[in-house]
């Protein structure tokens, strides 16, 4: 008993005024500061896992990735195929295991998975090989996860199948001890956003899933999209007009604070989308040497900086030969996070 007191009170911190502060608990929870309609998307290559050759190895990059993703309040990631066409693999079985021959589809697959609420995915989720070694993956933690201490107006739920009391409506699971209702009739199985009603958290309204966002100031975690090539990364962007400032990352880059340069009062960038790419062991180059379009627009090698407004060294004189994408996605998003910092 003696040690654990002493314990304590080595977990303990003072503050200000002099009071003890628990510290064994974690305290810095995700706070909103009003709505928001920008957006932060990041590109990655399906080879960021091409070096690896077991399942626990590709399952800790990808777990690592998302992390990522989400401590930096990442909105959208894309995973684009950077190896030549004709090497890819044709007739993928997607009821079989994909790591070692679809690795973008295995990235999209895991991606997914570690973004949706854990309490609603062996509903919507069915076994698969791919997800064999899901649960050494790490918890996101993200504000859209429903947590016991926690209380947000808006969740992430899935339709169940049978009528709510009253016989009207839908009943949906929010990860709650009860289940909401919302008047919509919507299919079993179907994953919904919804927002509490103030007077009664037993009811519910379907909202759209960017609303946490838009309106509460919630960071919601993150979509993934598929695209085949680096150039379809921008021409098939779901916002309207693109992505408005696109930054590409590369060994032979500007630095990050010459390219953001420290300003005496802080003003950050303005953009409504902003792009973030990173390479894949081979670099950005390699993605636009396999990409027939950029191909025959002569983007190729030391031209592929033209694709972005801006090209940046997110980690010049660095100690490794190499700087695995998992581990420059961390770095660089921490060097880069003053472009939208104060906005």
């Amino acid at each position: 008993m003696a040690g654990y007191e002493q314990d304590r009170h080595k977990k303990r911190r003072l503050t200000v005024e002099g009071d003890y502060v628990d510290t064994s608990k974690p305290s810095a929870f995700f706070k909103p500061n009003g709505g928001r309609n920008w957006t932060i998307s990041v590109a990655i290559p399906g080879s960021v896992i091409s070096n690896c050759r077991r399942d626990d190895q590709r399952t800790s990059i990808v777990s690592h990735i998302a992390r990522a993703l989400a401590v930096f309040s990442i909105d959208e990631v894309v995973v684009f195929d950077d190896s030549h066409p004709d090497s890819r693999v044709k007739n993928v079985d997607p009821a079989s295991y994909t790591g070692d021959v679809d690795p973008c589809g295995y990235l999209d697959h895991l991606l997914q998975y570690l973004e949706m609420p854990p309490f609603m995915r062996r509903t919507l989720l069915p076994l698969h090989p791919n997800l064999k070694g899901a649960g050494l993956m790490a918890s996101l933690d993200m504000p859209s996860h429903p947590h016991s201490t926690d209380w947000l107006p808006y969740c992430e739920g899935v339709t169940v199948r049978g009528p709510p009391k009253d016989g009207k409506g839908t009943l949906v699971d929010v990860g709650r001890k009860e289940l909401v209702t919302i008047i919509d009739e919507v299919p079993p199985k179907t994953r919904i956003t919804v927002k509490i009603d103030e007077n009664d958290p037993s009811v519910a309204e379907p909202v759209d899933p960017n609303t946490p966002r838009t309106e509460g100031g919630y960071y919601w975690g993150y979509s993934v999209r598929r695209c085949d090539s680096l150039a379809a990364v921008f021409e098939e962007s779901t916002y309207d007009g693109g992505y408005d400032l696109s930054i590409g990352t590369s060994e032979r880059g500007i630095y990050i604070p010459e390219a953001f340069p420290e300003k005496k009062k802080k003003d950050p960038a303005t953009f409504n989308h902003l792009l973030i790419v990173f390479g894949g062991p081979r670099g950005l180059e390699y993605a636009a040497s396999n990409d027939p379009e950029l191909n025959g627009m002569g983007i190729v090698k030391g031209r592929t900086k033209e694709l972005f407004d801006h090209w940046v060294n997110i980690l010049p004189g660095q100690g490794s030969r190499t700087i695995r994408t998992d581990e420059a996605l961390l770095i660089g998003l921490a060097g880069l996070r003053r472009v939208w910092e104060g906005r």
